[in-house]
């Protein structure tokens, strides 16, 4: 299931924008960390298929949706999917497949301008 949802050239984007792994906790020295490739496996389930995260089926992606969640969390913290967009935005204008012509901007990406006018 993780190859289907995080292909090989996905990843091969991905994987250099992730922060480093922190180091192994000492409480559960035994418990190894999700590799980030099955949590980002979990995070792409929750995106496409619109499961709770509570739904996530373990046994199936590899990991907890809690996991995948947490994972999700750090990353959105330290700036990876700004980057990520940025790097998938280039490489489509180098293949020439970014068509500007017809595009909308979204307000959660750019700051509205409060109009102070009055009118």
């Amino acid at each position: 299931m993780c190859a289907d949802l995080v292909p090989d050239d996905l990843w091969e984007q991905v994987a250099p924008l992730l922060p480093p792994a922190p180091e192994r906790r000492r409480r559960h020295p035994e418990r190894l960390r999700v590799p980030d490739r099955v949590a980002l496996a979990g995070v792409l389930l929750v995106l496409r298929t619109g499961v709770a995260w509570r739904h996530v089926p373990t046994e199936t992606v590899g990991c907890s949706g809690v996991t995948a969640w947490r994972r999700l969390r750090d990353w959105t913290e330290a700036g990876v999917w700004p980057r990520l967009h940025a790097a998938l935005l280039a490489e489509l204008r180098r293949a020439g497949l970014l068509d500007l012509d017809d595009c909308s901007v979204d307000g959660s990406h750019v700051r509205a301008l409060k109009d102070i006018s009055g009118g």
